[in-house]
């Protein structure tokens, strides 16, 4: 068994193809198979390396690895010949035409109420003698186009059952442009065929180019693979899920801060169902579960809140230690030290409140710098400040030692809590919620504890 992921390196890694990728990944771990990376750039205007790296870090980052690597533009012989094979067997043609001239035919054919398509004898009497001693002059190559049956076609899709395509839904079609480059449908087919891909799990977007497809297939005497067409993913508008949705990247993802754990756990249930409807669950019971017939036909909505609330279960199970490191760029970002001796400690008690890693700057800042603010203290409350800076100087540093101090100097001085503690918090951490005030102390410490209380002691 043999599947495939073929993005174009155009752009960063849409979570739709994300999606797409961790599905193909996991029915093939499940099935013992092979999971193919195949970068599809016969866009020469459009694709760049650094897209392609960009892809490929993407899926390494989500935990998607590949038993086998391609690159269409590696293979470019690989298609003019078998271009060339099914203009001499009769199944497709050169066609001499420049693309404006083809597009005017298609839209004198709209123009028509017609569909735009393309035969055989509509492209025919560009094939002159002058046109083919012009593009031989020029160095240009003509294109190649499919002679499309006219028949039907059908096939059974794993996910939507039977699908038919009706004798002359399309036309002939180009296979192979002027610049040597293959269209996408000839491409996929050629490449596909050749890598001996069994299945194929896609986006329901490409179920209108199976037909080309399937025609193709025919010509070159191939079996074509099982096909899956997954449902898109729609924003919570129900439009399909684009910028204006906001982050829609797997690289936008990571720099929020959702871990890749979340994220892969996120979108496997996109369209798919653990058979006991369990949500959270790691990468080995989704690849021991897995099976093509759960996956389902209607549109997934993509709610990142939902996804936030994913991310904190998988923070929240993080061990402390890997969090912090995990941590340590967006606070580095923030500009704070990431190497503060008590960083395990900030981390740790903060983690419960955490959504998304870059949250986490704004909820300890007063770890890292004082706050700058001005708080009214009675001059009771002020007594008990005293009392407690020096109760807790001569004392060992604990959070069950703070209490005591604390319990001990508000009783003599008969400070009300609420009021007391609120006041403290702001003069602390310049916040007005936060962390449990004993801990915060206690990670302050005495030193910084005292600096930033002796201004409202006097």
């Amino acid at each position: 068994m043999k599947v495939r992921f073929a993005p174009s390196p155009t752009g960063y890694l849409h979570v739709g193809g994300a999606r797409t990728a961790l599905f193909n990944w996991l029915f093939s771990r499940k099935e013992k198979g092979k999971f193919i990376l195949r970068i599809e750039d016969t866009d020469l205007e459009r694709s760049k390396r650094e897209y392609e790296e960009r892809l490929k870090n993407a899926l390494r980052w989500l935990g998607i690895d590949w038993d086998e690597f391609y690159r269409q533009s590696d293979r470019l012989d690989l298609y003019r010949k078998v271009a060339e094979n099914l203009v001499s067997s009769g199944k497709a043609y050169y066609v001499y035409a420049y693309p404006e001239e083809i597009e005017r035919i298609r839209e004198k054919l709209l123009s028509e109420g017609k569909p735009p398509h393309y035969d055989e004898k509509m492209l025919e009497k560009f094939n002159t003698f002058q046109r083919r001693r012009e593009y031989q002059e020029r160095g240009i190559k003509p294109a190649v186009f499919f002679k499309m049956p006219r028949k039907d076609y059908s096939f059974v899709d794993i996910i939507r059952g039977k699908v038919v395509f009706r004798a002359g839904t399309i036309g002939d079609f180009a296979i192979l442009r002027s610049n040597d480059m293959p269209t996408y449908n000839f491409a996929v087919v050629v490449d596909d065929a050749d890598m001996g891909i069994t299945h194929v799990v896609r986006g329901d977007d490409h179920l209108s180019n199976t037909l080309r497809q399937l025609a193709i297939y025919e010509a070159l005497g191939e079996k074509p693979p099982y096909f899956a067409h997954v449902s898109m993913i729609l924003g919570p508008d129900g439009t399909k899920l684009s910028k204006r949705h906001g982050a829609t990247s797997v690289e936008e993802m990571r720099d929020r801060g959702i871990l890749s754990q979340a994220l892969v756990n996120y979108l496997v249930l996109l369209g798919w169902s653990h058979p006991e409807g369990k949500e959270v669950m790691d990468v080995e019971e989704m690849v021991e579960n897995f099976s093509l017939d759960r996956l389902g036909r209607n549109p997934a909505v993509f709610d990142l809140e939902k996804l936030r609330w994913m991310n904190s279960v998988y923070i929240r199970k993080t061990p402390t230690k890997k969090l912090t490191e995990l941590a340590k760029p967006f606070l580095e970002k923030s500009g704070f030290n990431p190497d503060h001796p008590k960083l395990v400690e900030i981390i740790e008690s903060v983690k419960e409140r955490l959504k998304e890693l870059s949250e986490l700057p704004e909820l300890v800042d007063y770890f890292f710098r004082r706050p700058d603010v001005k708080v009214d203290f009675t001059m009771e409350e002020k007594g008990a400040l005293r009392d407690i800076i020096n109760s807790l100087k001569n004392i060992s540093w604990s959070k069950r030692n703070i209490v005591w101090a604390f319990k001990d100097s508000m009783k003599k001085h008969r400070v009300r809590r609420k009021e007391f503690f609120h006041k403290l918090r702001r003069a602390l951490s310049g916040k007005d919620e936060g962390v449990e005030l004993d801990v915060m102390i206690e990670i302050l410490g005495f030193d910084e504890f005292r600096e930033r209380l002796l201004k409202y002691t006097r």
